[in-house]
């Protein structure tokens, strides 16, 4: 079948996107599904950091490659040994493909699945192959999704079923920034009641771990960014105290709030600096926890004697460390109930052909969550 795709064939083209152009509305064609292979109908599809990661080279990928990991849509056809999904099901995509088999997901770790972060990395789905093509010569496939699309192929393992009541734009924001964001302060984290907690990177990730710190029962949540118009959002959103990261006394700041510094510090914003600033407003014996994804290249000078001496915790989040078709659900619960009111995080609603404008607007810090629909 052929349809329309945004497909990215160079990396790292300057700003503005909607004059350089690095994602270009072609026509791309897709193979049938095969074993443990669903047939997606895209009907809403996030812009998330992730995706301008590779816009701006700072998560090389290979190209040419079709975009998007955040997105919800309907099945269309299921692949040989899918039993579980029928066609009109309505599904969230995750970016983590889980095989069910590797060690990490037997101990209930599938975001760390070894078959998957090596599919990802080749851009491939999580068997190896790739049906993604165009005039004969394959384009790679995003983290198994590649949903900046009219359709997408991807893994059983890939998918999470919802509830058709749920609205598509709503459901795909929990495909990447709820369970990335909730998930890291609810299972990477860990946050406890009565917990002070600060978030530096207010994006719809950083954003979502401020909500799920507050599901969590912390007394203080100090949302902390570079924009003062995304302080603004996070004070509406249940922040009790609010910093911008540019200011020189920015930890001092966080400090006296805190009483000495923060029980959790997050790290949102994918920077060294911000990694920085999150591990020094952390206090004594607390935990520092990153979700960040810089340029392989980077390295965060960390000092050894000050880990060992104030009992430090350092740790890394992917997917929230999450268990998608367990953790999901629950969220969406807790969306239904009022407690997580992600649906505020929307900004803007586009269609397909307005994709480098809205990556325009993100890496200008002017929005959280723009969704494309189709």
């Amino acid at each position: 079948m052929k349809f329309k795709a945004a497909v990215i064939r160079e990396m790292g083209l300057d700003q503005p996107y909607v004059k350089s152009q690095p994602l270009k509305i072609e026509e791309v064609e897709l193979s049938s599904p095969q074993e443990k292979e669903v047939l997606v109908q895209i009907k809403a599809a996030g812009l998330c950091h992730s995706d301008l990661s590779t816009v701006n080279g700072n998560r090389p990928r290979q190209t040419p490659m079709v975009l998007g990991h955040e997105a919800a849509g309907i099945v269309m056809e299921c692949g040989p040994g899918v039993n579980d999904l029928e066609t009109g099901d309505h599904v969230v995509m995750v970016f983590a493909p889980s095989c069910g088999q590797c060690v990490a997901c037997i101990e209930g770790h599938p975001g760390r699945c070894e078959p998957g972060q090596k599919a990802n990395a080749d851009g491939t789905l999580l068997g190896g192959g790739i049906r993604l093509s165009q005039k004969g010569k394959e384009i790679y496939h995003h983290v198994g999704v590649s949903a900046f699309a009219e359709y997408c192929i991807t893994n059983r393992g890939s998918l999470v079923k919802i509830d058709k009541e749920l609205p598509f734009d709503e459901a795909a924001l929990f495909g990447c920034a709820v369970l990335t964001g909730v998930g890291a302060a609810l299972n990477t984290g860990k946050v406890f009641p009565g917990a002070k907690v600060a978030v530096v990177g207010l994006g719809g990730v950083g954003l979502n771990a401020l909500l799920g710190a507050k599901v969590a029962g912390a007394s203080q949540l100090v949302a902390v960014d570079i924009h003062d118009s995304k302080l603004s959002i996070a004070k509406d959103l249940g922040a009790t105290a609010t910093v911008n990261a540019n200011d020189s006394d920015a930890v001092d700041k966080i400090k006296k709030i805190s009483n000495g510094g923060v029980d959790f510090g997050f790290e949102m914003a994918g920077s060294v600096e911000a990694m920085e600033l999150a591990y020094r407003m952390t206090r004594r014996g607390g935990t520092t926890v990153t979700a960040g994804l810089p340029h392989p290249e980077k390295r965060w000078g960390l000092q050894h004697v000050n880990l060992t001496a104030e009992e430090r915790t350092v740790k890394g989040s992917y997917v929230g460390s999450c268990v998608p078709p367990r953790d999901m659900p629950c969220y969406i619960d807790l969306y239904r109930k009022g407690l997580l009111p992600v649906n505020k995080l929307m900004s803007d609603h586009l269609k397909l052909e307005e994709i480098n404008e809205g990556f325009d607007k993100l890496a200008a810090g002017k929005t959280v969550r723009q969704l494309i629909m189709f």
